[in-house]
């Protein structure tokens, strides 16, 4: 078996022992994905991306959509150059193709959405220009942090969950209400076709709520991979400090990720994994509580 990407090392006999398995949980906790041990599709769609350099192939728009570490490289320096590709999660999508082709038509090369050799000629010619710029999407994101109001009445806040999670989301769900929020279910297993969900409903606010047992301590992630979400990255703290109570003062781990669910999601999102059955079933009109009142603190604390 070939070394993982980024130097890990793996069984040399072809063997999936206990070396490898280290080798795909250090690579894991590396991309920001649950470190199980397990090369399930996620992780091996983390290998392969991880293995593009900028430069390695063509980049454009398609379906499926490109992904890799030179889509995301290509989506740093346009940002840096002050052309907005959107948030930088290695995803070649229609922000990014604009982008592109601005930069282009900038540069007086042909305006044809591909990042090939002409491009990335302009692109390296610049590139000691863009050292000290800071990144549009980050910008952006606390731009609209700031110009939110100071209130969770009228807000569109996503809940996404598997189904096992059924009591704690529509006790939720009530408390949102009663805010004045508009909540928005949604149950699916896949958390790629809940960040979809999310996008497609223009959610302001997107809260994803796992099952996930094997832990020893629930834990709450946010967007930081290629980037780093600031506005979810507050989010998460305050749902970690909400839950700590609930699970006899325990730290809650509060970890940044590049799960589906907040690398595909558009706004600002975090992802709660709790690994007490009991909390999430017998407690659930007390978690949705501590749910609801640090989606309240997020929304009340000034950006200014």
């Amino acid at each position: 078996m070939p070394p993982l990407p980024g130097g890990w090392s793996a069984d040399p006999h072809g063997s999936f022992d206990e070396e490898t398995e280290r080798a795909v949980r250090s690579f894991q906790a590396h991309r920001g994905l649950r470190a199980d041990g397990i090369c399930g599709p996620q992780t091996w769609a983390a290998v392969v991306e991880a293995g593009y350099w900028l430069g390695d192939r063509l980049l454009y728009r398609r379906r499926p959509l490109l992904r890799g570490d030179d889509v995301a490289e290509l989506q740093r320096r346009l940002s840096a150059l002050g052309f907005d590709p959107g948030r930088i999660d290695g995803i070649f999508g229609d922000r990014t193709a604009a982008a592109l082709a601005e930069f282009q038509r900038n540069v007086g090369v042909p305006v044809d959405g591909i990042c090939g050799r002409a491009t990335l000629r302009e692109l390296e010619r610049l590139r000691a220009h863009t050292s000290d710029q800071a990144l549009i999407p980050a910008i952006r994101e606390r731009e609209r942090l700031r110009r939110s109001p100071r209130t969770l009445a009228g807000r569109r806040i996503a809940i996404g969950h598997g189904g096992e999670l059924g009591p704690v989301v529509e006790n939720l769900r009530r408390a949102l209400v009663a805010s004045g929020a508009v909540p928005l279910g949604l149950l699916h297993p896949d958390g790629s076709r809940r960040a979809a969900q999310a996008n497609a409903l223009d959610a302001e606010v997107y809260l994803g709520l796992e099952l996930n047992p094997r832990l020893s301590c629930s834990q709450v992630a946010y967007y930081r991979g290629y980037q780093e979400s600031p506005g979810g990255r507050r989010l998460a703290t305050l749902l970690a400090s909400a839950l700590s109570p609930l699970e006899a003062g325990a730290e809650i781990a509060v970890l940044g990720m590049t799960v589906p669910e907040l690398r595909e999601t558009r706004m600002t999102a975090a992802v709660c994994d709790l690994h007490d059955p009991a909390l999430a079933v017998e407690r659930a009109p007390e978690l949705a509580d501590a749910l609801r009142a640090a989606l309240a603190s997020w929304a009340t604390v000034p950006w200014d």
